[in-house]
């Protein structure tokens, strides 16, 4: 709007030129006329007055001349175009006024609405930022929640970490002390047990010694005991012996009367026809010294010779070496010890034998009767049948030839 109507006041001041301009000059020269206003500059261009006619030849003439006449009417021309001129001027003055009031107004107006578009878009801006600032300062206020009761989580179980660890430490302090009472009780304890194991040795070696002595004196007690008994058995049935041994040796003579004279064992006997068992006399290899045995024809197809025959205690076989007659190198007695053990089995077991560890056989030991021959280590044993604590009730030893 402010632009056309500088181009209609432009407009209105060419036309007004114009009227003072000559048309018939093509090449009439124009005045610049400059307004400033404000930040604007306007520049106008204003053409020449052609009342000013240019003086001919003729004036000049005339004025050389100094004609009254023409003098005046050039005077009056020249007052005409000041005239022109001041009322040129008025009406620029004007227009300068018009312009500078109509440019204040649309300038007012485009500063208004600037300001109002700035002021608008501030608002909008200002608003999108308070939205973003609220936004942010929620998300803030959440994270700080958030760092909060994280920090609060935290700062609790630091809390309780530290109470636990202060728990902890009193209890290691507790248990520290306790562990070290019982590492002196410990070492109290060890020392009380080092005192008592060396008493306890002195005390084993007393006992050991002791029991040494009253096993000697058991062992001792038990012969006198068992040869007391045995004293007793042959008391008892030396009558019964004596009747027997009576019978058998009114036997023999007619058991004899047609055998050899003198046989080397009883299977040389069986083999002459005496097939019944009795009493018989034997010459010893390589000897003419004659003995009584007795032969058993009934056991196995008969032919033995019975050396040694066990049924009741009146034989005593706790002897001594001189009254056993040819027993050998490894048999022992009670007084030569010949057995492989550190103890003496003779004396142990009551009786010589070919003993080896004091264990698997002594048939001659002490004779138990019935009901009391259990749980007897010096009874007459052999451990390949019922073990070596059982006492046998009788026994036989008897030899024959291989090939008979």
């Amino acid at each position: 709007m402010f632009y056309v109507g500088l181009l209609v006041v432009l407009s209105c001041c060419l036309a007004l030129g114009e009227g003072y301009r000559k048309t018939t000059d093509p090449t009439a020269a124009k005045r610049p006329y400059q307004i400033q206003n404000g930040l604007c500059s306007y520049t106008f261009l204003l053409p020449e007055q052609d009342n000013c006619k240019t003086p001919s030849s003729t004036y000049t003439n005339l004025v050389q001349k100094d004609d009254p006449a023409e003098y005046d009417e050039s005077v009056q021309r020249l007052e005409q175009l000041e005239n022109i001129i001041e009322n040129n001027t008025q009406w620029l003055l004007k227009l300068e006024n018009y312009i500078q009031e109509s440019m204040k107004q649309e300038m007012f107006q485009i500063q208004q609405n600037a300001v109002h578009n700035h002021t608008a878009a501030m608002i909008e801006f200002g608003t999108n930022l308070l939205s973003q600032t609220v936004e942010q300062t929620r998300k803030l206020t959440n994270v700080e929640e958030q760092v909060i009761n994280h920090t609060t989580r935290l700062e609790r179980q630091l809390l309780e970490n530290s109470l636990s660890t202060s728990k902890l430490e009193k209890q290691l302090i507790f248990q520290t002390n306790e562990i070290s009472k019982l590492n002196d009780k410990n070492s109290y304890l060890e020392k009380r047990v080092g005192e008592m194991e060396e008493k306890r040795q002195v005390e084993l070696k007393t006992l050991k010694e002791e029991k040494e002595q009253l096993f000697t004196l058991i062992l001792r007690q038990t012969a006198v005991i068992e040869e007391l008994e045995q004293q007793l058995l042959r008391a008892t049935t030396n009558n019964s012996a004596l009747q027997q041994q009576q019978q058998e040796l009114l036997e023999t003579p007619t058991m004899m009367q047609d055998t050899p004279t003198t046989y080397p064992d009883c299977a040389a006997v069986y083999k002459s026809g005496n097939t019944d068992s009795g009493v018989y006399s034997l010459t010893l290899p390589n000897t003419t010294q004659e003995i009584k045995a007795y032969c058993d024809m009934e056991t196995e197809g008969g032919g033995w010779t019975v050396l040694q025959k066990r049924f009741d205690g009146r034989v005593d076989f706790h002897r001594t070496w001189k009254e056993y007659k040819m027993p050998g190198s490894d048999f022992s007695t009670k007084d030569a010890d010949n057995d492989k053990c550190v103890c003496k089995c003779s004396q142990l077991t009551t009786g010589g034998w070919w003993f080896d560890a004091c264990g698997p056989s002594n048939l001659n030991g002490i004779f138990f009767q019935q009901g009391q021959n259990s749980n007897r280590f010096n009874g007459i044993k052999w451990y390949y049948w019922k073990g070596s604590g059982y006492s046998l009730k009788s026994t036989t030893i008897m030899i024959r030839p291989v090939d008979f």
